[in-house]
């Protein structure tokens, strides 16, 4: 806080960081509006975020334009069939003394962009996802502390799914944010196409550093939240359990599993983010409402009758408003 009197300065200098980041990142990344924003809160929420999109949609590109404004170390790891997971986090090799010595992995890094996520063996998947939720990774009975901040954005294309290992739902449930791309307009591919086949340099400016990332993500928790917003968040993460006493008729007949507990932390913590970029100091309701689909999303696990009927995971969600 020396950097700043009071948090409502420190709320106001979060929103103002947060309106530069996104001109700096609109000089490279064309459109995707939402797909920039839920990136950037799940950052500031210490949250990871799980991108589900077809080849070609920048995906990559957004994650090292994140990395450059922010001043972040960035790593990309390509997940394929064989990858082990002393890839990912290292491992320990016989020094010139004939002792053990731990050579860190692409894990040790500040943003990890873990591409296509489903195409390597639960064992693997399960190594990063420990790191994720732990933010250590123990090597050898020793424990390595992961840098500060850390952030993994996970990419999974929806349509190739012949030798694929699907993330179990617990799994999943370590990601705040399941954000859908979709293709750009007509406009932005103009503009994307004009941009990319020509002569074009971008020199990003730097925003912030991990320092005030960190600082940040602090602020986001200590935001107040009234008790009816509070209780709003929680209860629509309840309404989505099927045969309980807050269930709504949708979810008993189109569900067979809804949100556990982490969906209601993350709704509170991702509404009190999303109000402070929008220059509030508390967040209402519309704020858990702005956040609920991507968290949501890859929380709820529809029945055959929703499938067969078409009702998408989108829809239910809209319905619970």
């Amino acid at each position: 806080m020396a950097k700043y009197s009071s948090e409502i300065e420190a709320v106001d200098a979060l929103s103002a960081s947060y309106k530069s980041i996104r001109q700096e990142i609109g000089n490279v990344i064309i459109g995707q509006d939402d797909v920039v924003k839920s990136v950037l809160i799940s950052i500031f929420s210490n949250g990871h975020c799980l991108l589900v999109g077809v080849p070609g949609l920048a995906k990559t590109l957004l994650v090292q334009t994140v990395a450059q404004v922010l001043h972040l170390s960035y790593n990309r790891i390509q997940f394929t069939p064989d990858l082990m997971p002393s890839d990912i986090i290292g491992s320990e090799i016989l020094g010139e003394n004939r002792a053990f010595k731990f050579i860190p992995g692409p894990v040790f890094s500040n943003i990890i962009l873990a591409d296509e996520i489903n195409r390597t063996p639960p064992k693997t998947q399960a190594a990063l996802l420990e790191a994720m939720q732990e933010k250590v990774v123990t090597v050898g009975g020793q424990t390595h502390v992961l840098p500060k901040p850390f952030f993994v954005l996970a990419t999974q294309n929806p349509i190739e799914q012949e030798g694929t290992y699907p993330l179990p739902e617990a799994q999943l449930d370590r990601f705040m944010f399941n954000v859908s791309l979709t293709y750009p307009s007509l406009q932005e591919e103009l503009q994307v196409v004009k941009n990319t086949t020509a002569n074009r340099e971008v020199n990003l400016n730097k925003i912030l550093d991990a320092e005030e990332i960190n600082f940040f993500q602090q602020l986001v928790r200590n935001i107040p939240i009234t008790d009816n917003v509070l209780e709003y968040a929680v209860g629509l993460a309840a309404k989505t359990r099927p045969n309980t006493a807050t269930a709504t008729p949708d979810v008993n007949k189109f569900l067979s599993w809804g949100a556990g507990p982490r969906a209601s932390q993350f709704l509170v913590l991702g509404a009190k983010c999303h109000a402070a970029i929008s220059g509030k100091y508390s967040p209402d309701i519309e704020d858990v409402q702005a956040v609920a689909e991507p968290i949501l999303r890859h929380r709820i696990v529809r029945n055959y009758k929703a499938e067969a009927e078409g009702i998408s995971t989108e829809a239910i969600i809209k319905k619970l408003f």
